[in-house]
């Protein structure tokens, strides 16, 4: 049995010693920014005039890194190497491939305020929420590694007299990886390791706003020893390159973490049996949510307006976890309302240069743009009390916004924002702010804040939500801890840093042999 990991810690910021480490990490980065970035194809570079130009959303005018971008050819060519390379690798034994992501882990241990300084750039996240990022990502690494070890041994399973049975595990095959831009270096090392360590190739396609942290951890990878083609790095365009990838006959599994119109497109996409596949395809999809914080009225109203503060506006709530919803009960609706928005008020926004600002920016042009129409889409539907301005100057920059009083079918209690927005709608009982809380098409999180036992209870069973979380905020999931993933169309429920995420990525066999 393979020691429990205990997660890594967090970095305190009001030690002056980490606070100066991270703003010479922060200084070592600014002196990097701007360089070109290549692919990866079977262990080559590969440079293209075609490039994604990766920003600081914070300041628009400060160039992250200029990456070059695969094509269909490129992405051919990726697809056969891996494809090759998957003959030697899935031979690897299961703790020399859990051995790579230790030492992987130890060289981003050795930099983690580097990477974290990376996150502040090219994400705007402000500091805490970049070493938490970071932190989770060695959390991946070092959990799913250990998960690898005791997997290899396959599961326990009967043998009669003059037979001996076994039930092992084999990689599923070649997997596209396609993760998201908002926790750029934590999800996408996560999905991208959990193939690598259970003997799959991988196709890297980062998120287009963030691939610069994804270059960097190829980067970690090779130096760790991952053998050429085992990983190969191709982001580009999702219309081109991401179908392109998913439909290939060759691919046996798709990793995708985004919104739930990429996601259903992609799981449509798979389902289709292509010339020449014979296998059919697995997908693990995690898309969103629209995630509500209940508070009854037995609730410690300090924490319930704390809770729902922070669900909403950490990382500018461009979390799928973040709580967007409050359905409060009418008995106390008014003072959590009141402290809520005194709470919002209290935040500060900037760019995240020192560790005392707690927002940055949104994440680009596109979702400033969704965002503040969101935000005129409120005015309509409820009553504006915090917030509710943007300024796209310089940056991507949208204060935190509350809104009071939305009828539980209304667009913004409805349809996910990605945003620093918190919808406060009104219950008259518990029965009602559960019903309130499961009447979206989501179902990832959810937090009760509650001093009432038979509320914890029902909510228990009655609140339809992958991640259940009582009395405190609805974010936050740690590795081993937290297996993080939804319900309904927040996802396949495939729980990300759970002690089942890594079978998905493998297929079971069964070994009989008769003496």
């Amino acid at each position: 049995m393979v020691v429990p990991y205990k997660h890594e810690p967090f970095t305190d910021f009001t030690v002056d010693e980490n606070r100066k480490a991270f703003e010479a990490a922060l200084k070592k980065v600014e002196g990097e920014l701007g360089k070109d970035y290549d692919l990866l194809v079977d262990g080559e570079r590969i440079s293209t005039d075609d490039k994604i130009v990766s920003i600081n959303p914070a300041n628009k005018e400060e160039v992250v890194g200029r990456v070059s971008k695969a094509n269909q050819d490129i992405a051919e060519k990726a697809i056969q190497a891996a494809d090759k390379a998957l003959e030697g690798w899935r031979k690897w034994s299961a703790r020399a491939r859990a051995d790579l992501l230790f030492r992987a882990a130890a060289i981003v241990r050795r930099r983690k305020h580097e990477f974290s300084a990376y996150l502040v750039k090219e994400a705007g996240k402000p500091w805490k929420e970049a070493d938490a990022d970071t932190a989770e990502a060695i959390d991946f690494m070092e959990y799913y590694a250990r998960q690898m070890i005791d997997l290899g041994e396959g599961k326990p399973i009967n043998s009669r007299p003059n037979e001996h049975n076994r039930y092992v595990y084999t990689p599923a095959g070649v997997s596209v990886v396609i993760p998201p831009w908002n926790f750029a270096f934590a999800i996408m090392a996560g999905t991208a390791v959990a193939p690598l360590v259970t003997g799959n190739t991988v196709l890297l396609k980062p998120a287009s706003a963030t691939p610069v942290i994804a270059a960097k951890f190829v980067e970690v990878l090779e130096e760790a020893g991952l053998p050429k083609g085992v990983l190969n790095y191709v982001p580009g365009s999702g219309k081109e390159v991401g179908d392109y990838l998913v439909d290939h006959p060759k691919t046996a599994l798709i990793s995708f973490t985004g919104s739930l119109e990429v996601g259903t497109r992609i799981y449509e996409r798979a389902a289709k049996v292509q010339p020449g596949q014979k296998h059919l395809k697995k997908v693990i999809a995690e898309m969103g949510g629209k995630d509500t914080v209940v508070v009854d009225d037995t609730a410690d109203l300090e924490l319930a307006a704390e809770a729902i503060v922070v669900s909403a506006f950490g990382f500018s709530g461009q979390k799928c976890s973040a709580g967007s919803r409050a359905v409060i009960h009418q008995d106390v609706y008014d003072e959590v309302l009141d402290r809520v928005v005194k709470l919002t008020k209290e935040l500060s926004m900037g760019e995240t240069k020192k560790p005392d600002v707690y927002m940055g920016p949104v994440i680009d042009q596109g979702a400033y743009d969704k965002i503040m129409s969101y935000i005129e889409i409120g005015k309509e539907e409820g009553r504006l009390v915090a917030g509710g301005k943007g300024d796209d100057s310089k940056g991507f920059f949208i204060e935190p916004t509350v809104f009071a009083d939305l009828h539980p079918e209304s667009r913004m209690q409805q349809e996910e924002i990605f945003g620093p927005v918190v919808c406060l709608t009104k219950a008259t009982d518990f029965d009602n702010a559960l019903e309130i809380a499961n009447n979206t098409e989501y179902g990832l999180t959810g937090a009760v804040i509650t001093n009432n036992r038979e509320h914890i209870e029902r909510a228990k069973e009655d609140f339809h939500v992958g991640n259940l979380y009582f009395n405190r905020n609805c974010t936050g999931a740690i590795v081993g801890y937290h297996p993080f993933g939804g319900f309904k169309m927040s996802g396949t429920d495939s729980k990300a840093g759970g002690p089942d995420y890594l079978i998905l990525h493998m297929q079971a066999k069964t070994i009989s042999e008769m003496y």
